[in-house]
């Protein structure tokens, strides 16, 4: 006995192509007809961004690891005509340092570490108590990954990774002392959300500039180093420790020099600049 035309119907929408022919059968203002075309389009372009997301994260890692390499070698100001990072950054000799002791961590490979992920993990970072975090970043790693530029056996540069919190967002970079671990080589930022042409303005090679040959420590291993409101006087007393600050610009301004005397500090790099400066004496 064959099937009645209701039964057949009920078979064929219960195979995907039936199925689909059902849906597709359904007048076009019909809500479950909009709810499903909803849903399989959100499915396929959850599919493809996710798919996207895969392939393309080797990518995403060498360019961000380009990118790292590139600021450092900028800082260092060993990034010659040719543009060649790779090149440039086989100057540059990376090495982990424990912040609590200022010795070199063995046993961490400093390609693969990451500063920032370790500083939002409670077993790998310590929480500084607020009269301590000056720079207003809550937390900080118990590693960092510092970077040498040798001339033979001589240090000729040290490059140190720095974060702390300007007006909108917090800023990260890097500092280049000499090798006396005390005279500033340079400074550069490159993650931040500051105001164009105000914060934003810590970008400007001409106020980057004026950080080479600064003083940012004193004999004693203590921070010295300053960003005042306005413009510095060279002719006064203490102008070599101290840098203009950026017009307009008060919160970002305090930010810098905050963040700079953190790190130079006992919480940030100054057991491991002591630790050198007695090392290379």
């Amino acid at each position: 006995m064959s099937d009645s035309p209701d039964e057949q119907a009920k078979t064929a929408a219960a195979t995907p192509r039936g199925w689909l022919d059902a849906v597709l059968k359904l007048p076009n203002d019909s809500p479950q007809k909009t709810l499903i075309v909803a849903v399989a389009l959100c499915l396929v372009c959850a599919v493809l961004v996710s798919s996207a997301a895969v392939l393309l994260r080797p990518l995403q890692l060498e360019n961000a690891a380009l990118d790292r390499k590139r600021n450092i070698v900028e800082v260092a100001g060993l990034l010659g005509s040719d543009g060649d990072v790779d090149a440039a950054f086989k100057r540059v000799e990376a090495r982990v340092v424990d912040l609590e002791t200022g010795e070199f961590a063995e046993g961490i490979d400093p390609a693969r570490y990451d500063q920032r992920k370790a500083a939002k993990d409670p077993k790998r970072s310590s929480a500084l108590p607020r009269d301590e975090d000056i720079a207003i970043i809550s937390r900080r790693a118990q590693y960092a990954t510092v970077y040498f530029v040798r001339e033979g056996d001589a240090i000729r540069q040290v490059i140190l990774p720095v974060h702390g919190y300007g007006l909108w967002s917090t800023l990260y970079g890097f500092l280049a002392l000499k090798g006396d671990f005390r005279t500033v080589a340079g400074l550069k930022f490159y993650d931040h959300t500051e105001t164009p042409g105000l914060g934003g303005e810590v970008d400007n090679p001409s106020w980057r500039e004026k950080w080479d040959g600064k003083i940012a420590l004193d004999e004693s291993g203590k921070a010295i180093i300053e960003v005042i409101k306005g413009s510095v006087d060279a002719t006064r007393p203490g102008a070599e420790h101290r840098v203009d600050g950026l017009a307009g610009a008060t919160l970002t301004t305090r930010g810098v020099d905050n963040l700079l005397k953190f790190w130079l500090g006992e919480n940030g790099f100054g057991p491991f600049l002591a630790r050198m400066r007695k090392k290379e004496a």
